[in-house]
């Protein structure tokens, strides 16, 4: 193996998605970097994520545990389909935790000895190496033996500077068993990291990650949500719109509707969103699954996001309609995201949309529904933050973006639970009316930023043939309360087709 001469301070690539992003780059080189966290929050497999990536470029690693034996770390390395060849494991355990005689790496009952002692065999251990990338696992046990934290301040200390005079990158990781030293470390760490779990009311574990602390590093702050699965941790870093910015052309996307393009102006336009709101079932996925459909026809990729249907029937009720998805599905054009508001944070939701974006160069976004996502939304208040980015994200990149929102109640004054109106730059209103005794489906467009549209009010329909848009209502009074007057000719509505079967969401 060689080491590696890491110039002073210089990053170090950290070996987990999604970090070197936030740490501009890794971690400082031939520095000390503290990461806490309660048990279960993720330490350990982040420093082996760490040694692993040194192994995997020939440099000397070295994982340093008093609170876990080899056999458990190989365990867990296993489980994420990991080999550790290549690092050095130096365990202070019992010896009774192992059972195999011909193991190479040290034995010893760290109880037994004093705190002196046990500092000096770890010294000793780093000598041996040469290490380049240490893991130290964990502080609390050299806590426990300081009995008290001026000591504990004062070995952490030394150990620190040993570091750094052997050219090491170290992770030393803390489990907060003791909340009084919380902050003990904090001033002579290079940069600090905390990991946290947050279990809701209802649905699996969150866990998020934040910088507190990196010296002469200009870190993303703030909360960054990630996953533990197999393969390590995955990070998807807080969206920050400003940072993303492309070239494209604008233009409007047609739906393949006339009636339909003109009452929008022309269709939607490259680069906006657009929201879709109106009470259940008057058939905001059918209109948006018509520009989806319109855009996979002409050859470019989309994204469709569905929160509240099981990709069975939405493909099940799509072909009902005239869009049969599957053979877009099966040549890679759309890709469909069914996801579980209880299991899913916001922070992995934007890095699936963007995954889509950024690799699968989706040109259309679906999300059915708002309502779905405000229910993943563990903190709903800053829901209208969260949109926004991912939103001015969508559009710095070009994408059309559809969102679909339900509203409270069916006929008569509606209520949504959220209102983002003003984050879209294009609003279609749908509404139930009543006419002739038969429940009756009507549309209008109240915003449009990137050009004029028409301000009326038109009946639409939905049968096994598509969409259907008819003239403007001008002959009604009052059709968005959902119980119109009607002052003309029966013939100004739309009748039914030949084979119609009426149908709609």
């Amino acid at each position: 193996m060689t080491i590696p001469s890491h110039t002073d301070a210089a990053p170090v690539p950290t070996g987990v998605p999604g970090l070197d992003g936030i740490l501009a780059g890794g971690y400082a080189a031939n520095r000390a970097h503290l990461i806490e966290g309660r048990p279960g929050s993720g330490k350990t497999t982040l420093g082996m994520q760490f040694l692993l990536d040194g192994a995997k470029q020939g440099e000397r690693c070295l994982y340093i545990t008093l609170s876990e034996s080899r056999r458990e770390l190989l365990s867990v390395a296993s489980r994420h389909g990991w080999s550790l060849d290549g690092v050095e494991i130096f365990e202070l355990v019992p010896p009774e935790l192992s059972l195999d005689p011909h193991q190479q790496q040290s034995l010893v009952h760290s109880s037994d000895l004093e705190l002196g002692e046990t500092v000096r065999m770890a010294l000793a251990e780093i000598e041996r190496v040469r290490p380049s990338r240490v893991v130290f696992d964990s502080l609390s046990e050299i806590r426990l033996l300081s009995q008290g934290s001026l000591r504990y301040r004062r070995q952490v200390l030394a150990l620190k500077s040993y570091f750094l005079l052997n050219d090491a990158t170290v992770l030393m990781l803390d489990d907060l068993t003791s909340e009084q030293d919380d902050l003990n470390l904090h001033s002579i760490s290079h940069a600090v990291i905390r990991l946290e779990q947050v279990v809701p009311a209802y649905g699996a574990e969150r866990r998020r990650l934040t910088v507190t602390k990196m010296r002469g590093t200009a870190f993303r702050g703030g909360y960054h949500d990630f996953v533990i699965q197999r393969g390590g941790l995955r990070i998807f870093p807080r969206l920050v719109a400003a940072d993303h910015h492309s070239s494209f052309a604008f233009e409007a996307i047609p739906s393949g509707i006339d009636e339909l393009d003109t009452i929008l102006g022309g269709g939607l336009s490259r680069g906006t969103s657009t929201l879709v709101v109106g009470p259940s079932g008057a058939g905001k996925s059918t209109l948006a699954l018509g520009y989806l459909w319109a855009a996979l026809e002409r050859g470019e990729p989309g994204l469709m996001i569905s929160f509240d249907e099981t990709t069975g029937i939405l493909m099940q009720r799509a072909k009902g309609v005239g869009f049969d998805l599957m053979p877009h599905v099966e040549a890679g054009r759309l890709h469909i995201e069914q996801i579980d508001p209880a299991d899913v944070s916001p922070g992995e939701f934007a890095g699936r949309v963007r995954d889509a974006v950024e690799q699968g160069e989706a040109k259309v976004v679906l999300i059915d529904s708002l309502t779905g996502y405000l229910n993943a939304m563990p903190e709903q208040p800053f829901i209208v933050l969260q949109m926004h980015e991912l939103l001015t994200y969508l559009n710095q990149q070009g994408v059309v973006t559809i969102l679909i929102l339900a509203q409270h109640g069916m006929v008569g004054p509606m209520i949504s639970p959220i209102d983002l109106t003003y984050l879209s730059d294009a609003v279609v209103l749908l509404r139930f009316f009543e006419a002739d005794g038969r429940i009756r489906r009507a549309l209008s467009v109240v915003k449009r930023r990137t050009g004029a549209h028409e301000d009326t009010i038109r009946e639409f329909r939905i049968d096994s043939q598509g969409l259907r848009v008819g003239p403007p209502l001008e002959q009604f009074r009052g059709v968005l309360t959902g119980v119109p007057t009607f002052g003309g000719q029966r013939a100004s509505l739309l009748g039914e087709r030949e084979t119609d079967n009426d149908s709609g969401r």
